[in-house]
């Protein structure tokens, strides 16, 4: 029998180094992507961000505390409600660390991706598959416009007298724009759906697992009330936050008025793919304001003063939380 020379001698094939490594780079590159976007993001808008920290500075700080308060429990609100879109229990703490980061990831990316996103990944963290979590995003997209317009119509019934509803309904092109657009989305679903046999499975399964935990869900008085009243009182809050910014700069209009205009702006353009809202309902809000009679300038700079507080303010720390909980593999 021929030995081999101990050089030749076939060995243990040494472990792979590069999975971990690449992995490894690819966490530590999704940390940085929050922070390269809001560098990004603040160069092409530092004239907005200096503007509205300079016009915040001379408001009343009283005021500018209770804007502070509801802009907290914006964040506590949104992890409410995302809690009431699932049956298991999620940890509180995580979850509102979670829901904060997402508000950096949202305000990045438009039409709710990075917030949808940041939430889908803590879902499956958390054990939850990936089918079900996705039903749950469906079922909060869901509920919240409703819940929404919901608040508008009590508001209607109950302030009657203080809301100018004519000058504040979009004109009949606005109208015909958001039902086309709608049709459109609805149609091309549809031949999706019956042209590529691929979508038709997924899709099925989808929309009966949301509908199964849809039924479970509204069983649970807990979840009902955190799925329902947490959408219903998240608009509010925002509102409020721009109600006490307004009234921190001189603005003179109730709150009512206020929390009014914020739905109604909210809901003329809340189908315009803008990150975070940016654009939009700003541009909305000013001129629902000013539909009541609130100076330009006014109307303008609490407006300008509410992203800074809510967006720009919040967003690097959000960032950092983001980075964090990548870097500890709970997204």
């Amino acid at each position: 029998m021929s030995l081999l020379p101990l050089e030749e001698v076939p060995g243990p094939l040494p472990a792979p180094l590069r999975s971990p490594s690449v992995g490894r780079l690819a966490r530590r590159a999704l940390s940085l992507l929050p922070l390269l976007l809001i560098g990004a993001w603040a160069a092409t808008d530092w004239r907005a961000v200096r503007d509205g920290a300079a016009r915040l500075a001379s408001a009343d700080p009283w005021w500018l505390l209770v804007a502070v308060v509801f802009t907290c429990l914006g964040w506590l609100t949104a992890a409410v409600v995302r809690q009431g879109a699932v049956p298991e229990r999620l940890p509180p703490g995580l979850l509102l660390a979670s829901q904060f980061a997402a508000g950096a990831a949202n305000h990045v990316l438009p039409a709710s991706i990075g917030a949808h996103a940041v939430t889908l990944r803590f879902l499956q963290g958390r054990g939850i598959p990936l089918t079900r979590a996705t039903a749950s995003l469906a079922l909060y997209s869901l509920v919240k416009p409703i819940a929404k317009t919901l608040v508008l119509l009590v508001f209607l019934v109950a302030f009657p007298e203080m809301l100018r509803l004519g000058e504040l309904v979009p004109d009949g092109r606005m109208v015909l724009l958001a039902v086309g657009v709608t049709a459109i989305v609805l149609v091309v679903a549809a031949v999706l759906l019956t042209v590529v046999r691929q979508l038709r499975r997924p899709a099925l399964g989808l929309v009966q697992t949301a509908l199964t935990d849809a039924r479970l869900l509204h069983t649970m008085p807990s979840r009902v009330l955190a799925l329902w009243g947490g959408s219903a009182a998240a608009p509010v809050f925002q509102a409020t936050v721009i109600a006490a910014l307004g009234t921190s700069l001189g603005m003179t209009l109730s709150w009512a008025q206020v929390v009014f205009a914020f739905l109604a702006a909210s809901t003329a353009v809340g189908a315009v793919p803008a990150p975070g809202g940016i654009g939009p309902v700003d541009a909305a809000m000013v001129f629902t304001l000013v539909a009541y009679g609130t100076p330009m300038g006014l109307a303008t700079t609490t407006v300008i003063g509410y992203r800074v507080l809510t967006v720009w303010l919040p967003l690097l720390p959000g960032a950092l939380v983001l980075a964090a909980l990548v870097q500890r593999k709970v997204l």
